[in-house]
C-alpha cells in the first residue's frame, strides 16, 4: 500500500520534475499546489493538478442623497463572501484528491463522500518566480542584491515565490467522471475557504493594504485616490 512518503516522491516517474521557461508573465507551469497528503506530517505538493483557481466577490453598495440629484455620494463595499478554490486533478489509482488533501479516502481509508469529512484541511499555493523576475524584476524586495555587473545571481539563492495559504477549507462539490470515449479519469473539486494568509504577516484593522491618503507616521501617502485630495470634494462642500 502507497505510503504518504513514496507515492509523491523522486521515485515515481508521475511525478519527475520538469524545467519552465524563463519569462516575465505568469506561468501556470510555476504554480505549485500543496496539500497535507494522507499520513504526512507536512505540506506537500500535489500532483497531476490540471487546474487551480480562486474566486471571491463582494457586493458594493451605493449611498445616495435625496436633494443631490443623481449622485452617488459614497460607495461602501459589503461583506465579502468566502473564497471558492477550483481544484482539478487526474485520478491514480493510490492517490485521489481525497487524500491529496489529508482525508483517509482510497486505499488508505474509507473516506468516499463529503459526508466523511469530519475536519477542515488548509491548502498552500506557490507561484514561484523565474529567475529573470526574481533577479531584475524584484530587485528591491531582495536581501541579496544584484551584482554591479548585472549578472543573473546564482537561482539557489535568488529564487522567490508568492506564498498564499488557504487556512480552515472545506469541500462543497466533488465529482468524479469515467467516460467511454475518453481514457482519463479527471477528479474535480470545489473547495470554500475560511481564510487567506501570506503566511508571515500579522493582519488586523490597521494593515498596509496600499492607497492610504495618510500613513502610520501621519505624513501624506501616495497613490490615493482623487477624492482625499483637497479635503475630498471637488466642488466647495455646502454649508450645514
Amino acid at each position: 500500500m502507497p505510503t504518504a512518503t513514496n507515492s509523491n516522491s523522486n521515485a515515481n516517474y508521475i511525478y519527475r520534475m520538469g524545467t519552465s521557461p524563463n519569462t516575465r508573465a505568469a506561468v501556470s507551469q510555476k504554480n505549485k499546489v500543496y496539500g497535507y497528503m494522507e499520513g504526512a506530517q507536512r505540506f506537500q505538493q500535489i500532483g497531476v493538478v490540471s487546474e487551480f483557481g480562486h474566486d471571491e466577490s463582494r457586493a458594493i453598495e451605493p449611498i445616495r442623497g435625496v436633494g443631490y440629484g443623481d449622485q452617488v455620494a459614497e460607495l461602501i463595499p459589503g461583506v465579502t463572501e468566502p473564497m471558492t478554490l477550483t481544484v482539478n486533478k487526474t485520478m491514480l489509482y493510490a492517490v485521489n484528491i481525497f487524500q491529496a488533501l489529508g482525508y483517509k479516502g482510497g486505499v488508505r481509508g474509507l473516506v468516499r463522500s463529503l459526508k466523511h469529512h469530519r475536519w477542515p484541511f488548509d491548502i498552500r499555493q506557490e507561484l514561484v518566480f523565474s529567475e529573470i523576475a526574481s533577479a531584475w524584476d524584484t530587485s528591491e524586495y531582495q536581501e541579496k542584491a544584484l551584482t554591479q555587473t548585472g549578472a543573473v545571481p546564482t537561482p539557489a539563492s535568488v529564487i522567490k515565490a508568492l506564498f498564499t495559504f488557504y487556512e480552515g477549507c472545506w469541500m462543497n462539490s466533488y465529482s468524479a467522471s469515467y467516460t467511454s470515449d475518453a481514457s482519463i479519469v479527471a477528479e474535480n473539486s470545489s473547495v470554500t475557504v475560511t481564510d487567506v494568509l501570506d503566511g508571515k504577516s500579522t493582519y488586523g484593522e490597521y494593515i498596509d493594504s496600499g492607497l492610504a491618503p495618510v500613513s502610520e507616521n501621519g505624513s501624506a501617502g501616495v497613490g490615493y485616490s482623487i477624492r482625499f485630495s483637497g479635503g475630498g470634494a471637488a466642488t466647495p462642500a455646502p454649508a450645514v
